[in-house]
Formats: C-alpha cells, sequence, structure tokens
C-alpha cells in the first residue's frame, strides 16, 4: 500500500489541543497520584483529569463518526495516544480502554445495541467507563481453545430469556469501576458452547453496571500492586451469577472468537504509538539534561561524542517507531490488506524499542536516574509493560505473525 500520511486542518488541530491538555492536566497525575498507597486510592484520585478529559471532547472526538463521535479513524486515536503517553500513560490508558471496550460495538453490534450503549459514552460529562473482559486468571494467550481445562473458562448458560454469566477476569482495565461496583458497560467474553470447535465456542455478552452488584453479582478478588501504570486498575473479578437478557449477545452467538481477534488487531498499533510517547517523553529529558549537565567536568555532557552518539541512535528508533506505527493505523484506516501484519510489527517493535531505549538514555543520565524523583525510572517501569499487555508479544502478537507468515499471507 502506499504511504502518505498527511495530517488534514482538523487532525492538525486535534494535534495541537491533545498536547496543550497533556501539558496543562495530564502533567498533574504524578504528583497527585503516584504517591499514595494503593491501587484503588491512586485510580480514583486520577478521576478529575478523567473527567476533564470528558469535557475537552476527547473521548466523543475519539469514536468514530458513524457512532455518533468525531473521529475519522485510528490516525486520529495515534494522534491522541502519542500526546497522551508523552505526560501520562494512566489516565491515557483509561481513555483508550474505553475505546477497547466499545470495540465489539463498533465492529459487530446492531443498530439498536449501538444507539442504546454508545450514547453514554458521547456526552461531554461524567466520567462514564467501559472495558473489554478478556484476560483470565492463568492467562489468556490460548483464549480460543477447546482443550478441557483451557481456553476461555467464564461460561454464560442459557436460563430462559436471559444468559447466566459465572467465571473469573484479571487484567481489565478499569473493570470494577471507580467504586468497585463494576464499569458503566463490560463486553464479556463468555464460552457458551463447550462442545463447539474453537471457533464458535465464544461469545461477547454485553454486561451493564446495572447488572453487577458488588459482593454478588461483580466480586473484586485483589488488585494487583503493578510495577508500573500506577494509577491505572486492572482489577481481578468474579461475575457470579451475573443475569442478562438474550439480546446481550454481541456478533451473534458463537461469534465470539472472531469479535475478540478484531477487537484487538487495530490496537496493537496504538500500542506501538504509545511506546513512541513513552520514549519521547525520555528522550526529552535525557537531551535536556545532557544539555544543561556537566557531571563535574568542564562542558554539558551532550559535547561528549559517546553521550550525543546515543543520544542520536535513541531518537533513530523512536522516528522508525513512529513511523512504522503512523503507516499501520494508516493501513488499518484504509482497510489495507497488510493492516494486520503491519499492526503487528508495530506493536512488537515499539512496545519492544521502549525498553531497550529508556535503558539506554539511563545510562546516559546515569546513577541518578535510578532515582524516582527523576522521571526516566518511571518511564521504564511504564515501558516493561506494553510487550506484555493488549495480547503479548510472546505469547499472542509472534504467533499471529507466525500464522500469516505460516499461511503465505504475510506481505
Amino acid at each position: 500500500m502506499a504511504f502518505d500520511l498527511r495530517f488534514s486542518d482538523a487532525q492538525l488541530a486535534l494535534k495541537a489541543q491533545a498536547r496543550a491538555f497533556a501539558r496543562e492536566q495530564l502533567s498533574t497525575v504524578a504528583a497527585s497520584s503516584l504517591s499514595l498507597p494503593s491501587p484503588e486510592a491512586r485510580f480514583a484520585a486520577t478521576r478529575p483529569v478523567y473527567e476533564a478529559a470528558i469535557r475537552a471532547g476527547f473521548l466523543q472526538r475519539l469514536i468514530p463518526q458513524p457512532f455518533g463521535g468525531g473521529g475519522s479513524g485510528l490516525v486520529d486515536m495515534a494522534i491522541v495516544a502519542e500526546e497522551f503517553h508523552a505526560a501520562d500513560v494512566n489516565v491515557s490508558l483509561t481513555l483508550f480502554a474505553d475505546l477497547l471496550g466499545l470495540m465489539p460495538l463498533f465492529i459487530a453490534g446492531t443498530p439498536a445495541q449501538q444507539q442504546r450503549w454508545i450514547a453514554p459514552f458521547l456526552a461531554r460529562d461524567g466520567a462514564p467507563l467501559a472495558a473489554l473482559a478478556n484476560s483470565e486468571p492463568g492467562g489468556s494467550a490460548n483464549y480460543a481453545a477447546a482443550v478441557a481445562g483451557g481456553g476461555t473458562r467464564t461460561a454464560a448458560v442459557r436460563d430462559g430469556e436471559h444468559w447466566l454469566i459465572h467465571g473469573s477476569k484479571q487484567w481489565v482495565s478499569s473493570a470494577t469501576g471507580w467504586d468497585g461496583r463494576g464499569a458503566d458497560l463490560l463486553c464479556v467474553v463468555c464460552c457458551t458452547d463447550p462442545a463447539a470447535p474453537p471457533e464458535q465456542r465464544l461469545s461477547v455478552l454485553l454486561v451493564p453496571r446495572a447488572a453487577l452488584q458488588a459482593g454478588t453479582g461483580l466480586v473484586t478478588e485483589s488488585i494487583p500492586d503493578t510495577v508500573g501504570h500506577r494509577a491505572h486498575l486492572t482489577p481481578r473479578f468474579r461475575l457470579d451469577g451475573v443475569r442478562v437478557p438474550a439480546d446481550h449477545v454481541v456478533g451473534g452467538v458463537g461469534g465470539g472468537k472472531a469479535l475478540v481477534d478484531a477487537s484487538f488487531a487495530g490496537t496493537a498499533a496504538l500500542v506501538g504509538i504509545m511506546a513512541v510517547g513513552v520514549m519521547r517523553a525520555a528522550w526529552d529529558f535525557a537531551l535536556q539534561f545532557a544539555r544543561s549537565e556537566t557531571r563535574g567536568g568542564a562542558l554539558p555532557i551532550i559535547e561528549h561524542q559517546a553521550v550525543g552518539y546515543a543520544l542520536a541512535d535513541a531518537k533513530t528508533a523512536i522516528e522508525a517507531a513512529r513511523s512504522l506505527g503512523w503507516r499501520a493505523c494508516a493501513a488499518v484506516d484504509a482497510q489495507a490488506p497488510d493492516a494486520l501484519e503491519l499492526s503487528l510489527h508495530a506493536k512488537i517493535f515499539g512496545s519492544e524499542t521502549a525498553v531497550r531505549v529508556i535503558t539506554e538514555l539511563m545510562r546516559v543520565v546515569g546513577i541518578d536516574s535510578y532515582d524516582q524523583s527523576l522521571p526516566l525510572a518511571g518511564l521504564l517501569q511504564d515501558a516493561l509493560a506494553l510487550p506484555l499487555f493488549d495480547g503479548g508479544n510472546m505469547g499472542v502478537r509472534r504467533r499471529q505473525l507466525h500464522e500469516l507468515l505460516r499461511a503465505g499471507s504475510a506481505t
């Protein structure tokens, strides 16, 4: 596919708006949230900034235009993702998790489902949360496997005109909501026919907050105190007999595997762009440090060749990851044949490059970078998650590339 990414006037305005919001609002998250003792407290402390992002119209602006939003595609999302992640990964990831949570509706929802369930996320007030509940304790790299005891273990059983859902989920962004009583909308991946082949055993069910009751329908089992993304919530929770109407299936009974795969296809490219944002923040700090610090010598350390070369190599890697990410996002928007492959490359390359580049920039700064009062240690902690989440590079994304290569569909 020919690649010629030129931002429209609207996209340039979006970039400027996102950068200004990141500078004025997102940059305050670390000071107000990260020192708090528990994941729940840190997440709750981000709510005012998240609400400010809603009021500023960022969620509405990113929801695709056919569903009432202002977004023209994945490139729009990537513009915001880089600017936001360069300032704070926590609120940014909460916002983009909403889009992943709504993705099954974008892809396969009926008009009635789309009108009903997307509408609350178009308003410019409140703090609505949506989540795609796929991952489970014990790992979900083989979520569609049909082996006994494997694959998706959360089950939905038909009970008259309803589904009853039982099972546990983990690493699902914002799933238990601001108060532990549940997000506004969960798209829950369930096994609806354990005897069916892998392509037909799963379904995605819409579970609104009203169907969840803390201590009964939804039970929070634990909340990991994660290495990075310290103010973002990824709880482990259990659904005990949650009841939803039969028409809450998205994409048809048995259509869950294809729907989940499609939902995560585009987000891979976004993870590559998120990595660019984190690297950009690290590089900006290291560059200013090198220009101003002598480290006991006569000249700023940027005058030393080794430092200059390290900074140049880091910038080269950032530009390469950004170009690959933009190309992948543009391919997804154009529905190009190579879109999935490019998205996978962007995710793998960008996420793994971020860990390497930030580590190298810490060497430029030296031992002071190990102090949490400087940003590099925290940025490295945030970067460590990127090769692991949204489909781990080793367990999911490389396997997908392997399958494309084996099938002869990779270009």
